[in-house]
């Protein structure tokens, strides 16, 4: 009689595998969509917050400021939040108002590829 080898077998190691396989394709799916609702809450509450400081200026001033920049000088902001998609607080795009006597930044939108409605 030979002594018995430890170790898997082939056949053991492809069953293992396979219901490795198996569970990551149920749960990448899934991960990925709730990174991308995550990111798109972010979103909306960053606009949320700028958008009432942009409103809060023309309640003090009478006019919207020229530049985002310039709610933070006036500590409307303590800062501009990135934009969680682009994780950049540069890539904001101001909307200018109709009349441009009242001001440089109306509203403000995401410089994401697919969220220039936002």
């Amino acid at each position: 009689m030979q002594p018995r080898k430890k170790g898997f077998t082939l056949v053991e190691l492809m069953v293992v595998l396979t219901v490795i396989a198996l569970l990551l394709s149920l749960v990448a799916p899934n991960y990925v969509g709730q990174v991308k609702h995550a990111e798109e809450a972010v979103l909306r509450q960053n606009l949320t917050l700028m958008r009432d400081a942009l409103d809060k200026h023309y309640a003090d001033a009478g006019r919207y400021p020229e530049t985002l920049d310039e709610l933070v000088a006036k500590h409307y902001l303590r800062g501009i939040p990135p934009d969680p998609l682009t994780q950049s607080a540069s890539t904001w795009v101001p909307v200018p108002p109709l009349d441009p006597k009242r001001g440089g930044v109306w509203d403000v939108k995401s410089g994401a590829k697919g969220y220039e409605r936002w």
